[in-house]
């Protein structure tokens, strides 16, 4: 018996093949993505008893034909990945449309089990299942599971242990193809024998030579195959004299005629058919009048959700925040090495502290958005825009890469190799970044809660997020009419039966988007916030304008004052004292050179040097205002508290929402320009981009501030 084997979970997409994935690894899992590709590289680990599995989860395909980058990540890896056993997983209820990549499969002549999957759906459905004899057709073992809450995993488990018992492995059952074609099969399989590339050595020679029948592009370009491009082309010349119709077709015919065999005789279908659940929820959700408004209704929701629950957690973090920054300032004597004090309080812990605070508000996000992909949900609402996204000249797969950005913009830029039209895909790659990413998160829930009240709140944030869109898509229609204009391609969606996702599931796909975010707060957030506060802080200025300390005292000695005027005089002191500091130190002449550049949009000089800390990263933008502002400098409120007290006593809600507006539309960060850079393929591409999302960012925060100047809507302070 083996001590260790290693298998390859294999599937169509949405047959719940990650659940079973979980499942069996639970925490012993590693995702990368494959070389060159944004296809994830899913691997993990379990033992059954004294034997090691490793599980390989490759990504979901429909076949193995090579057309798509998961096809030929899946293709590449069965092929070169030293892969002892296959688990297929299926969905029951579609069994007949999952088989045909089963098909496919047994071509590999690698031993198989059949995971029909979600057999409590199919059940429902009033289908029932001959498995013995379906077991038969492929040759390979099944086993019915319900992946969602792990039922037969341990009869799964048991076959994997079998399987890797077995002194001859039970082979998968091929299709015939018919006289000529199996003789063509033959004939190429005895030319192939011997030349084959050696890390193909599991694969039989009958593999590559029906590949080489189907003139499939990866297997004929092959050094080792040089010479029987001919022989191959001639066997199917005589296959296409002999059937009529060519040696690719043909060989899909003969698996689709196999697989309906197969389900006619093993699979029945009860008169009682119930109407699923699925179909009756699709009436609203997908309906072409209610399905828009229904998105934009769960979008809401979403961030309702967000900012009601993250008040509590956001609360905690800022208490540790200050605690630290209380502590150290305890411990360590004013007098001793001052600047790295200061740098430590103000620029690590103002800075990085000031980013973290808002991890719930990540957190939550991302956790409702991966609810929704479990649900099936996410896949209706790419339905659902299709057609309205056609009325901008882009379609349903452009829609995957936007609402990818809404977590980050460089793996949706890159996640736009699946466009296969290159004008689609420029165009996609340009109006991606205009989604509201989840670095600009901080942003809002440090403007909104100081500006808005709290009935509003939600609905703010809602609407900045519908402004992206709708910029995004006005960009697109225009770059459409005008620089990539084409056909477009057509665009077909599968949509899943609306399913309970599994907890495990879905804090898995919260953790990965969430691990993001803690890596760049703890690597280039760090660095820059240290950066941030040295040029805050050098060169400094000699000689104070104003005599601070002796107005403070002043203030202190006048007992007609109440305690909270004191406080509030003192504070707006402090504030004036820093203030002019800083404008002296290098990011305060940064900021006054984009002021007159900026002032007519609403803002100050200080929000021109956030926003140049902010092209590093959006989040950078929380930790300047942290630094300007001196947070951790108060006695008596937390980091964020005391943040948007000071920016509600310098700003107006007109003036908040046009920053938020500009942080909206400008590009997101570095990164995203560079992902864009080796996507596009070209600098001036990206020299284009970055000069439109900084013209419209500007344009549009400019017109909304004097229009609402002028129509008197939210000029009052609040604070």
């Amino acid at each position: 018996m083996k001590n260790s084997i290693k298998i390859a979970l294999a599937g169509n997409p949405n047959c719940g093949k990650t659940t079973i994935f979980n499942h069996l690894t639970g925490t012993r899992q590693h995702v990368g993505n494959y070389p060159g590709v944004t296809v994830e590289r899913k691997t993990g680990f379990f033992n059954i008893g004294d034997l090691a599995v490793e599980v390989v989860d490759l990504p979901g395909v429909y076949s193995l034909a090579n057309s798509s980058p998961e096809e030929k990540v899946a293709f590449n890896e069965l092929m070169t990945g030293d892969i002892d056993l296959v688990l297929n997983v299926i969905d029951s209820g579609n069994a007949q449309r999952n088989l045909y990549l089963t098909t496919q499969l047994t071509e590999l002549d690698i031993p198989m089990i059949l995971v029909f999957n979600m057999i409590d759906d199919a059940t429902e459905r009033g289908l029932s299942f001959n498995f013995k004899m379906l077991s038969g057709f492929f040759g390979a073992p099944i086993i019915p599971t319900i992946g969602s809450s792990g039922t037969n995993l341990e009869k799964l488990n048991a076959a994997i242990s079998e399987a890797a018992a077995a002194e001859t492995p039970r082979r998968p059952v091929k299709p015939k193809y018919g006289p000529v074609t199996d003789m063509a099969i033959h004939a190429l399989s005895e030319e192939v024998e011997g030349r084959q590339p050696a890390h193909t050595g599991k694969l039989p020679p009958r593999y590559f030579a029906i590949k080489l029948l189907e003139n499939d592009p990866i297997i004929s370009a092959m050094p080792e195959f040089d010479g029987l491009g001919e022989e191959a082309a001639k066997w199917r010349d005589r296959i296409a004299q002999r059937n009529g119709i060519n040696s690719e077709t043909l060989m899909a015919d003969v698996r689709y005629g196999v697989i309906s065999g197969a389900c006619r005789e093993a699979i029945t279908l009860g008169n009682e058919r119930r109407r699923q659940l699925s179909d009756s929820i699709d009436r609203f959700v997908t309906n072409r009048f209610l399905g828009v408004p229904v998105f934009l209704l769960m979008m809401y929701l979403v961030f309702m959700f967000t900012f009601s629950l993250a008040e509590y957690p956001m609360g905690w973090i800022e208490s540790f925040f200050m605690w630290c920054a209380e502590t150290i300032s305890a411990v360590w004597p004013a007098a001793a090495l001052p600047f790295l004090r200061r740098m430590l309080i103000e620029g690590v812990i103002g800075g990085v502290g000031g980013v973290l605070i808002f991890l719930p508000n990540i957190l939550l996000l991302f956790l409702a958005i991966a609810f929704l992909e479990g649900t099936g949900y996410m896949a209706r609402a790419a339905f659902i825009t299709d057609g309205f996204m056609h009325k901008f000249g882009l379609h349903g797969k452009s829609f995957i890469p936007m609402l990818l950005g809404f977590g980050c913009s460089v793996p949706a830029v890159m996640a736009t190799r699946t466009i296969d039209n290159r004008c689609d895909r420029l165009t996609t790659i340009m109006i991606v970044p205009f989604m509201s990413c989840g670095a600009r998160l901080p942003i809002y829930s440090m403007m909104i809660p100081a500006f808005f009240p709290k009935e509003f709140q939600a609905f703010t944030m809602w609407l900045l997020y519908i402004i992206g869109v709708v910029i995004a898509l006005l960009t697109a229609l225009l770059l459409k009419s005008t620089l990539f204009k084409s056909d477009g391609e057509v665009f077909v969606m599968e949509l899943p039966p609306y399913r309970m996702p599994t907890l495990q599931s879905i804090l898995i796909l919260m953790w990965e988007n969430t691990a993001m975010y803690l890596k760049k707060a703890g690597t280039v957030i760090l660095l820059a916030s240290i950066i941030l506060f040295i040029i805050n802080s050098y060169p400094e200025k000699s000689g104070l304008a104003a005599q601070y300390e002796a107005e403070i005292a002043a203030v202190a000695a006048q007992p007609e004052l109440t305690e909270q005027d004191r406080l509030d005089r003192t504070a707006k002191l402090r504030a004036a004292e820093k203030s002019e500091a800083l404008s002296y130190s290098l990011a305060g002449r940064i900021g006054r050179g984009l002021e007159v550049v900026l002032k007519p949009a609403g803002f100050d000089w200080k929000i021109g040097s956030a926003l140049i800390g902010a092209f590093a990263a959006k989040e950078l933008f929380v930790a300047q205002l942290g630094i300007l502002y001196a947070v951790g400098d108060s006695d008596t409120e937390s980091g964020a508290e005391h943040l948007q007290k000071e920016l509600a006593r310098s700003y107006t809600p007109l003036q908040a929402f046009c920053i938020m507006l500009f942080c909206l539309l400008t590009v997101p960060c570095i990164a995203t320009l560079a992902a864009v850079r080796k996507e596009s393929g070209s600098w001036l591409f990206v020299g284009a981009q970055l000069a439109l999302y900084t013209t419209v960012a500007y344009l549009v925060a400019l017109i909304v501030f004097q229009a609402g100047t002028l129509l008197h809507i939210g000029t009052g302070l609040v604070g």
